[in-house]
C-alpha cells in the first residue's frame, strides 16, 4: 500500500474507533536484541507495587536510557507519520516503558492515557497524547492482549467504561496498537501458562507535562547518542517562535553539544 494512503486508511480508523494496529512493525531480529537487553531487569523482581501496575507484572520504565535499540519504536516510522498527524508539531515522548504480565496477572481497570498529565479538561475533548502498544510476544485474549472499548474516545465525561464494550486486541509478536490517548483500554487478564511482554511508548501534546520525567530519566550522554529526532522528542527542543523550552536561553541541545548554533543568548546576538 501507498504510505499516504496506509496512514490516511490509520487515521480513518482512529478517527472513528480510536485505535489502528500495524502488523510486521518491528523486524525479528530487532525484537531479539530489545528483548536481550531487558533480560537483565525482567527477573521477577521488580513487581508492580499496585493493581493498577500489576502485583504480577513487572515494569521497566526509563527504557531508553536501559534498552537503547527501542529506539527503533520510538523513531518507527510509520507510526510517526500517525502521529505526527494527530499531535502538534514539536510533540514530545511522554513514557516509554515494558510490561511483562505473568501468569495470574488480574485485568486493569479502564483508564485513558493521557489524563494524568493534562489539563482538567473534561470529556468528550480533542487527544491530547497518543500510545502505542508493540507486542513482543504474541498478544492474545488468554495472555492479557490489551482491550480497548472502541469509540470511548468520543464519549462525554459521565459516560463509565463497561466490560462487556471491550474488545482484545489479538496481534502477533511485530505488530504495534497505536491508539488515542482518551481512548478507554485496560490490560486485560493473564490467564494462561506463559508471560505476555509488551512495551508502551507514548507521545503528547508539547504543552502537557511529559508522565516520565525525560530529562531525568535519560542522563544527557546517553541523550547525545539518539538521533536529532528522539533528542527532540526527549524534550531537547524549543518551539519557536519564542523561548518555551530553552535552558539558560539557550537550545537546550547546547547543553551536550558545545558547537550547536541554533540559539544564542540574547546579547551574543549582533547589533541590529
Amino acid at each position: 500500500m501507498d504510505p499516504k494512503n496506509f496512514t490516511e486508511t490509520a487515521l480513518d480508523n482512529i478517527h472513528r474507533d480510536g485505535f489502528t494496529v500495524i502488523k510486521d512493525a518491528l523486524a525479528p531480529e530487532v525484537r531479539s536484541a530489545i528483548r536481550l537487553g531487558l533480560d537483565p531487569w525482567l527477573q521477577g523482581t521488580r513487581m508492580g507495587r499496585n493493581d493498577f501496575e500489576g502485583i504480577r507484572s513487572e515494569r521497566v520504565y526509563a527504557l531508553l536510557a536501559k534498552v537503547p535499540e527501542i529506539a527503533a519504536m520510538v523513531e518507527h516510522r510509520e507510526t510517526l507519520a500517525i502521529v505526527d498527524a494527530l499531535l502538534p508539531k514539536n510533540h514530545l515522548l511522554s513514557a516509554a516503558l515494558a510490561i511483562n504480565l505473568h501468569p495470574g496477572e488480574t485485568p486493569q481497570r479502564f483508564h485513558i492515557d493521557d489524563g494524568g498529565n493534562a489539563l482538567p479538561i473534561p470529556q468528550p475533548r480533542a487527544m491530547l497524547g497518543v500510545s502505542t502498544m508493540w507486542a513482543l510476544d504474541d498478544f492474545t485474549s488468554e495472555n492479557g492482549a490489551t482491550e480497548v472499548i472502541p469509540g470511548s474516545h468520543h464519549w462525554s465525561e459521565d459516560r463509565k467504561p463497561q466490560e462487556r464494550g471491550s474488545t482484545a486486541i489479538n496481534m502477533p509478536a511485530g505488530a504495534v496498537l497505536i491508539f488515542a490517548g482518551n481512548l478507554f483500554h485496560r490490560g486485560g487478564a493473564n490467564r494462561s501458562a506463559q508471560h505476555r511482554l509488551g512495551i508502551t511508548i507514548q507521545y503528547c501534546d508539547p504543552n502537557m507535562r511529559q508522565l516520565e520525567n525525560m530529562s531525568l530519566a535519560v542522563p544527557l550522554a546517553t541523550a547525545a547518542l539518539f538521533s536529532p529526532r528522539i533528542q527532540a522528542l526527549l524534550g531537547y527542543s524549543v518551539i519557536d517562535p519564542g523561548f518555551k523550552g530553552s535552558v539558560n536561553g539557550r537550545h537546550p541541545k547546547a547543553l551536550f553539544d558545545p558547537n550547536y548554533r541554533g540559539r544564542k543568548y540574547r546579547d551574543e546576538l549582533p547589533a541590529s
